[in-house]
């Protein structure tokens, strides 16, 4: 029941863009991931290499607790299961790095164009 109470605000809240906001997110949202892209390339090249994320799986011993059938409470061992996010530097090839920013940057600008057209469609046609 609890994972109700935790699930239904996000719902509620998500539920309150306007159609116009939604169109609008909906329009913008190529470019948004390109410029993050963008971003992102940028900090490899001017660090040199890139950051990976990895998630790593350790297993660690665990003393749990247990209750008998006469309400007294009884100890074992149990293992449990921990998954953790690491950060590490990976080589890049700068050149290659450079061309990608330079794709990305010119699809970008092909984006907007169509990005910015399909703003003033969605505020056309929602007009609040």
């Amino acid at each position: 029941m609890r994972p109700a109470f935790i699930i239904l605000p996000v719902l509620a809240l998500a539920a309150c863009a306007t159609p116009r906001e939604e169109c609008i997110a909906d329009a913008t949202r190529d470019t948004k991931v390109l410029s993050n892209l963008i971003n992102e390339t940028q900090a490899n090249l001017a660090r040199g290499y890139a950051i990976e994320e990895r998630q790593d799986v350790r297993t660690l011993q665990r003393s749990c607790r247990g209750k008998n059938d006469d309400g007294s409470t009884f100890f074992f061992p149990c293992n449990e299961t921990e998954t953790f996010t690491t950060t590490v530097p990976v080589a890049i090839d700068l050149r290659a790095e450079e061309a990608k920013l330079e794709s990305l940057q010119e699809r970008f600008t092909l984006a907007q164009a169509s990005s910015d057209q399909a703003v003033l469609q969605c505020i056309a046609i929602h007009p609040e």
